[in-house]
This record gives structure tokens, sequence and C-alpha cells, in this order.
């Protein structure tokens, strides 16, 4: 399949309409860093399983995301569509996705314009407004797939959806990363994605919350290349959101990181976890330690 070329607006609106304009410049999404295929994947959903109450369009965020990304494509083969909106893979990203007949390829230029942004995005170019949004690192269970076409979709609700989370093929119970839900199913004539660079989420004030029983797969983390990486994304993108806006300081990394690996190895268990949940509470540590020092360098350049 030939991935379409196209341009958005300079401007966000957090209820993007069905229709928009392709004609301004064009934003892009991040390098994906996903892990190697470690863990058992659930067993994928078959075709026949399609919502008979509504017409789901699945989007996902892409770049060199050929690691996972067959996997997730498979567990979506359900979806009427699965909008793929992928930003300058060099990888087999694109001829994977091509291979999938449900699959709407779509590419973004231009500089990352944050996370909540970069979804909303992909929501305003998907063909139906039930929208189901997977990253390329997440895989939707077969008992997920089924239970999300047995029932009858709200469109005033929006519907949380229960994930589990993996590092290095081991499920992670600990540091904060169990239990979690992420509001993911909507409709987008009542709601979007907000406008943030990073932890964007779904909005849902006014509308309805229900949350479903059945997990998605999280596989974001298969090495230490991926923590090391991923920390400097987000903390850079923490930066950029908050300069100007927020005061730091390097005594404030101190705290606040120490803080955090307190939090996430004792008072979340992470020490009940061996080795998995020191590594993962000491990259919170981390990812707070430079996303604090970052913002005061920031903050230091705007002033000059």
């Amino acid at each position: 399949m030939r991935p379409q070329t196209v341009s958005t607006p300079g401007w966000y609106d957090t209820r993007m309409p069905p229709s928009v304009s392709l004609s301004a410049p064009a934003l892009a999404a991040p390098g994906f860093l996903l892990a190697p295929g470690r863990p058992a994947i659930p067993a994928q959903p078959a075709c026949g399983c399609r919502s008979k109450a509504a017409a789901i369009s699945a989007t996902i965020l892409t770049k060199n995301s050929a690691a996972r990304l067959d996997e997730v494509l498979r567990a979506l083969s359900w979806c009427d569509e699965v909008l793929v909106l992928d930003t300058g893979s060099t990888d087999e990203t694109i001829r994977i996705a091509g291979r999938h007949p449900n699959a709407s390829i779509h590419r973004l230029d231009g500089p990352f314009p944050g996370f909540g942004r970069a979804h909303g995005r992909a929501v305003a170019l998907a063909r139906n407004d039930w929208i189901l949004s997977v990253d390329s690192d997440e895989i939707v269970s077969s008992a997920l797939a089924e239970e999300i076409s047995g029932i009858r979709l709200d469109p005033n609700t929006v519907y949380s959806i229960p994930f589990h989370n993996y590092f290095g093929g081991r499920l992670i119970t600990t540091c904060g990363w169990y239990p979690e839900t992420h509001e993911r199913l909507f409709n987008r004539t009542a709601t979007s994605f907000c406008a943030s660079e990073v932890h964007e989420r779904v909005q849902t004030h006014g509308l309805k919350q229900e949350r479903l029983r059945n997990p998605v797969g999280h596989y974001s983390y298969g090495s230490l290349g991926d923590f090391l990486r991923k920390m400097q994304f987000y903390s850079q993108l923490f930066a950029d959101q908050h300069a100007g806006s927020r005061r730091s300081s390097a005594a404030k990394a101190v705290t606040r990181s120490t803080w955090a690996f307190f939090k996430s190895y004792c008072l979340q268990r992470g020490c009940l976890q061996g080795r998995e949940g020191l590594i993962i509470s000491a990259y919170k540590a981390q990812t707070v330690f430079w996303k604090y020092l970052l913002l005061e360098e920031a903050n230091m350049d705007l002033c000059r």
C-alpha cells in the first residue's frame, strides 16, 4: 500500500472534526523505541469479531516500529480500519503495515508537535468516529477485542482499558506499573486527546467513564538501551512543554528524583520484583532528575 503524505494545521482543536485541511505545514511523530520480541504474545483475535454496534478505527503513531508492528496489526484485524500515522521510518515499518488489508497509511514530515497533537492528528485522519488508540508496542488481547465487539458503545462514554506492562519478558506488577488503565476508546464527536506534549490523555470532562475488563499487553522496554533512549526523549519533551511556566533547579532535580526512587522501590514495592524492580525504579528517578535539569537549562536560555 502506498502511504499518503499529508500535512497538518498550525492549530489544534481537541474536538477534531472528521473533515480537516491538508494544506498547512506537516507535523512529525517521534522515533518510537520498541522492545524486541521476548514475551509471549496473547492469542490474536479472528477477523470475525468485528463490532456489530459500531465501525472502529484504530489509530497508531509509528516511526521505526518494525520490531512489534506486525503483531500489533494482527491483533487489530477485527477493526474496520487501522490508521497508521508514520513520520519518517527508515526500517520496514511501512512495508509491514502495507501487508495488512485494513491499514490506512499516512506520513507526516516536520518537527514533532508533542504526543497530544500527534494523536489528535491521527484521530482527525481516521475514517470512523469511534477511535481505539493503540501505540506501536501495545498488543490488544483477543479477549479485549471480543469484549469491545460485544458491547453497544455509547458516544458520551470514554472507555478505559487495563494495561499489562512487560520488561524483559516479565509482567511487572510493582513500581506503579500495575494496576494501570488508560482511556483509549472514545467517539471523536465528543472528545479527543489533550494537547500536552507528553503524558497526553483523552479528555473526559463532562463524559461518562467505563472501565473494560480485558487488557492490552504493553511491551515498551526490552533492554536497558530502551530505558536510556526513552529517558532522553521524554525528559526533553517535559522541558520543552514547561519552559518559562515552571521553575526548576538542581536542588529540585535531586530531591524529586530521590523521592521518585523511594516511591517506586519502597512504597510501590519494586524491591519485591528483583532486578527488574530496581532498574525500573532507577529509571524513574533518573528521568525525573534529567527532566528538571533540562527544564532549568531551558528557563535560563529564555532569560538570556
